[in-house]
């Protein structure tokens, strides 16, 4: 068996005049290795290759295409759109990874990635017929075909096999899940509404609780002895807007309007609107 040397550090009793402590040391101990694992070794070697091929597919199309395109637009537009080929079924290869443990979900990014593997197939190939011939044409389509086929083999071999009820499970689970990430936007966006109408609320009864620059909107049961209405009997600013409130007035220009036929005289069109806005304010609450 091999084994290999490590070097690890300890607590050992030392005395020194008859008084005894506890004081670090190191000793080298023989840790046996484990057996090989090469079956891992093996995995890891096809990923290896399989990254190595994905990066010579995609140069190759990425050349055959932009070439192809080339002709009719410029070079830089023409090679940015050829590498998009490529990274379509790349990406959905990675996304078809990523949902192994959610098959029905996995399936869309399969099938997704066969049909941009074929449209990039299809364009290497008419690159190559164009180039040199129908051989020429297939050979390089082949190319994209032998990359991603590597690499879903590779990528069903290291998926795990689930079985229905499995699959059911883990899809629950990520719902749950999803579901308590989504209440985070909007719980914010729930408080966040609530601020504004709770902002708006206290800004309009601290507006009302304010000093009223329309003396006839005062109440006639003020707590100073000393102040005496002009005109008792006079409907106040307040009370024409409520009395057109109730009568189905909502628009701040005919409330105005019907205030001064009332009252006699024109109210301050700001002194309406704040009125009307109260009442609105409550309306909702």
């Amino acid at each position: 068996m091999k084994t290999r040397p490590t070097t690890r550090e300890r607590l050992v009793p030392h005395t020194i005049d008859g008084k005894t402590r506890m004081v670090p040391d190191t000793e080298t101990i023989e840790i046996p290795l484990p057996p090989r694992d090469w079956d891992q070794i093996g995995i890891n070697t096809v990923t290896g290759i399989v990254a190595l091929a994905l990066l010579g597919c995609m140069g190759f199309s990425t050349a055959s295409i932009g070439d192809l395109l080339s002709r009719v637009t410029p070079e830089p537009a023409a090679y940015g759109a050829a590498a998009l080929f490529d990274l379509a079924w790349i990406g959905c290869s990675i996304i078809e990874w990523l949902a192994r443990f959610t098959p029905d979900r996995a399936a869309k990014a399969r099938a997704g990635g066969y049909i941009a593997l074929a449209v990039a197939m299809g364009a290497v190939a008419a690159h190559g017929w164009i180039a040199g011939g129908i051989a020429t044409g297939l050979v390089g389509a082949a190319a994209s075909g032998l990359a991603k086929g590597l690499w879903a083999i590779v990528l069903d071999y290291q998926a795990a096999p689930l079985s229905r009820r499995d699959s059911a499970y883990f899809e629950q689970e990520l719902s749950e899940a999803a579901v308590e990430l989504a209440r985070i936007p909007v719980r914010r966006r729930v408080n966040r509404a609530r601020a504004l109408v709770e902002g708006e609320r206290r800004a309009l009864e601290a507006d009302s609780g304010s000093a009223d620059p329309d003396p006839s909107g005062q109440s006639e049961d003020s707590t100073d002895p000393n102040v005496h209405a002009i005109n008792p009997g006079a409907v106040t600013t307040k009370e024409a807007v409520r009395i057109a409130w109730d009568s189905g007035v909502r628009d701040d220009e005919a409330a105005a309007k019907y205030v001064a036929k009332v009252t006699g005289k024109a109210p301050s069109p700001d002194t309406v609107a704040r009125y009307m806005r109260l009442l609105r304010t409550n309306l909702a609450g």
